[in-house]
């Protein structure tokens, strides 16, 4: 029996899954270009992460949407099972790169990036090659275009109510100048005395990158013992 070139093409692909080194490209091509960005912002999930998280997420999808029928005509089973798991545990990679220290929260960007990269992931393990590049674009605008518009709100002026605990005795002038040193001038501000402690409530006027630093900055001074934002 003769086999035609098209017969050829498609057993052989069909051995070496071209289709799958399709998507496994896609994801490279996506996840290589977010982590590009996320590399050159010296952030800690950076090229190889996103890379690897990409392609592990559309080879799982490839995996949950041929398992079913990988032995027989119809299929077994639900082909959303693996990437809905995919979803989830994506969270655990994500919720290690979110840090908190005093009251600041850091590497909320990062922990998002990688649950849209494992988004895009499953997206190209679909086979939806337009729309796992299309978010890929719209997803590097985000980071980076929209990244020096954060930084300019960052530096907008704006006015906040803080109450600082401290201990019996600090004086409002050793406060006005802690706060000075980061950026922070006091608008109004009451003292309250207690026997265990000396509250102020203030109005401190600044940039709104500012608050976070002066919290951190006062929360690990040794004469603070609280400090709530209004």
């Amino acid at each position: 029996m003769t086999i035609g070139p098209q017969t050829l093409i498609d057993t052989v692909g069909g051995i070496l899954r071209f289709d799958l080194g399709a998507k496994m490209l896609v994801a490279v091509l996506a996840g290589g270009a977010i982590g590009m960005e996320r590399q050159s912002s010296g952030k800690a999930a950076g090229l190889r992460t996103n890379i690897l998280i990409c392609v592990g997420s559309a080879l799982l999808m490839d995996l949950s949407m041929n398992i079913g029928v990988a032995f027989g005509e119809t299929r077994i089973g639900d082909p959303a099972r693996l990437a809905a798991q995919v979803v989830t545990g994506i969270g655990f990679i994500g919720a290690g790169t979110i840090m908190q220290s005093r009251g600041t929260i850091t590497g909320l960007t990062s922990a998002a990036t990688i649950w849209v990269v494992a988004a895009i992931g499953l997206t190209a393990g679909a086979g939806f090659y337009v729309e796992a590049l299309g978010t890929t674009l719209t997803v590097m605008v985000v980071l980076a275009g929209l990244g020096r518009l954060e930084h300019s709100l960052l530096r907008i002026q704006r006015s906040m109510n803080m109450t600082v605990r401290v201990r019996p005795g600090v004086a409002e002038a050793w406060l006005r100048d802690v706060l000075a040193a980061e950026g922070l001038a006091i608008v109004s501000v009451k003292t309250y005395d207690h026997p265990t402690d000396r509250v102020f409530e203030l109005r401190a006027r600044g940039p709104s990158r500012q608050f976070d630093i002066a919290r951190s900055e006062l929360g690990s001074r040794p004469e603070v013992l609280n400090v709530l934002f209004d």
